[in-house]
């Protein structure tokens, strides 16, 4: 395994991060165990959740997947051996069964116990802002309204003082963004630079693969310049860059077959894409998911890339990718694809 550090501290991380939002719908708890125990065996050291989880979020199954990565801390005793980061759900009308109240302070300490209680912790090494309470583009949305309005950036300061509380606390020890904008991201970290007892933003949790590179146009140099890493999510983008799709077939039980409406990345020009990447894949007698994961894995901007499987088959492909170095060849023609078919699936 390959480590690195989250910013601006001595937390070693491992570059390939453990995602875990199947897990209580499309994995039961012994297979999340099974994945545990061998992502750690294997030198994988960061887990990410969220209180959201598993995904589709649905009431039922709210919250499942940190109560069992609580029972599995439970049961062999490892809590010191995993940096765990979860996540608090943004204000967004499908989540109003969990709260409607977004970021309030009420709301981050609400969320902050209840994750803690059934993560069986007392602690959460990364805390994040799953998605901005405001009007802006995320998930899919490729631009931003200009005729939005609301006085979001109001309460950045008291966001950023309430997870201040929490670390000095002991219960957080960092705080982290998810699915950010340039200027949300700006705007904590000149927060936290003018009020320098706040804590400051060290990761940002987007998502970036070969069909969405939209990280590299404006937050990729504020990544760099302001030492803020990419926690990459989706890499293999919800499978299809494993190459499992491209006969038009949803094979049984995968997470297109069960779950249709997740279209993010199956439009027309991301399938001509995958196809076009599976091709020169084949041509250097790589996978297709291993040349995607090894390509988010040699981005410099990036901090750990955070890869998910609902088969041990699939964990193992997915964790050997960070022993994959592409030649200068692979990434030349990894680059013409994107010139040619840039950024299908935003």
């Amino acid at each position: 395994m390959k480590y690195t550090f989250l910013p601006h501290t001595n937390i070693r991380v491992s570059k390939i991060c453990l995602g875990t939002m199947t897990w209580g719908r499309q994995n039961s708890e012994e297979q999340a165990f099974e994945q545990m125990d061998y992502a750690l065996d294997q030198g994988i050291n960061f887990f990410d959740t969220a209180e959201l989880y598993p995904i589709p979020a649905k009431k039922e199954f709210q919250s499942v997947t940190e109560e069992i990565i609580g029972n599995w801390f439970k049961k062999t005793g490892k809590r010191e051996e995993v940096v765990l980061a979860t996540k608090i759900a943004g204000r967004a009308d499908f989540t109003k069964f969990i709260r409607t109240t977004g970021f309030s302070k009420d709301s981050i300490i609400e969320a902050v116990e209840g994750s803690l209680q059934r993560l069986q912790t007392d602690y959460i090494d990364l805390y994040q802002l799953h998605w901005p309470e405001r009007n802006t583009n995320y998930f899919g949305q490729r631009g931003y309204n200009a005729e939005s309005s609301d006085h979001w950036e109001d309460n950045i300061h008291q966001v950023l003082e309430t997870l201040r509380d929490l670390v000095t606390e002991g219960k957080i020890r960092h705080v982290g963004i998810s699915n950010e904008t340039p200027w949300g991201t700006m705007r904590f970290l000149e927060e936290s630079k003018v009020h320098t007892r706040l804590p400051r933003m060290i990761t940002i949790q987007n998502p970036y693969s070969l069909l969405n590179r939209l990280f590299e146009v404006g937050l990729s140099e504020i990544s760099m310049r302001e030492k803020i890493g990419l926690l990459a999510y989706s890499p293999l983008a919800f499978g299809v860059l494993s190459g499992k799709y491209l006969d038009g077939i949803a094979p049984p039980k995968s997470r297109l077959a069960l779950f249709p409406q997740y279209s993010r990345y199956n439009s027309d020009t991301a399938v001509a894409a995958t196809k076009r990447y599976a091709e020169l894949a084949k041509e250097h007698e790589l996978s297709l998911a291993q040349m995607a994961l090894a390509f988010v894995n040699s981005r410099a901007f990036l901090t750990s890339n955070i890869i998910g499987a609902t088969t041990m088959e699939q964990l193992k492909e997915n964790i050997a990718s960070i022993d994959i170095e592409l030649s200068d060849e692979v990434l030349k023609g990894i680059e013409e694809i994107h010139n040619a078919i840039p950024n299908p699936a935003p």
